[in-house]
């Protein structure tokens, strides 16, 4: 480390506590990179960031039953004293990525990073600078060059409740919109995909990484 440049302070957010030992004990292992503090879900997540106040938080996308990574990355960003949130997940899908940038994230790194790219991405986020895993960049660049119909947000979200096995009634009661609303999306999104059924929109859409499988 560079005599003039200051240490950084982190806090993992992970739910499983064998990974955010492992993680303290990697990040740690650099002298100017200090975990401050750690937490398995949202609620302990702020109060951690509260009291410790980091430069980073290294954040993972599932925390179990409660908010999600990207719904905790908001609700840190939108703190007086914002720290910046780098992903540190498992996912590679459009929606995961779109989610958690769109959510305050600086940052978007795999699991299965080596890592010196990890440290590098610490600092980077840091320094206010955006961090995106290659696998990562190379589906969005994809998605901007596709020659095919982008996605809206909506329709994400009804190939989402499609996955999950959700008929039109219950999609339209979880979306509070129509069910005519939710037949035309469909429409959309069966045109966009080029398939002509449920099972075909949601296997595509699977094997292009717009949702998880």
């Amino acid at each position: 480390m560079d005599a003039t440049e200051p240490g950084l302070c982190l806090v993992l957010v992970d739910d499983h506590p064998v990974v955010r030992a492992g993680l303290r004990a990697l990040v740690e292992s650099q002298a100017d990179l200090d975990v401050v503090g750690e937490a398995r879900d949202a609620a302990a997540a702020e109060d951690v960031v509260r009291r410790t106040r980091p430069d980073v938080v290294l954040m993972d996308l599932n925390l179990g039953a409660g908010p999600g990574g990207a719904a905790t990355t908001a609700l840190l960003r939108n703190l007086p004293q914002p720290p910046r949130v780098l992903i540190l997940t498992t996912y590679v899908t459009e929606t995961d990525i779109r989610t958690a940038l769109d959510a305050g994230a600086s940052g978007y790194l795999l699991k299965d990073a080596p890592p010196d790219e990890l440290f590098r991405g610490i600092r980077a986020v840091a320094r206010g600078e955006t961090v995106l895993a290659s696998d990562v960049a190379a589906l969005l660049v994809r998605r901007v060059n596709s020659p095919e119909p982008a996605l809206t947000e909506r329709e994400v979200q009804i190939l989402g409740l499609l996955a999950d096995g959700l008929a039109n009634k219950e999609m339209a009661r979880r979306l509070l919109v129509s069910e005519a609303t939710v037949k035309s999306h469909l429409a959309h999104i069966y045109t966009k995909l080029a398939v002509e059924s449920r099972a075909g929109a949601v296997a595509k859409a699977i094997e292009q990484r717009i949702i998880r499988a």
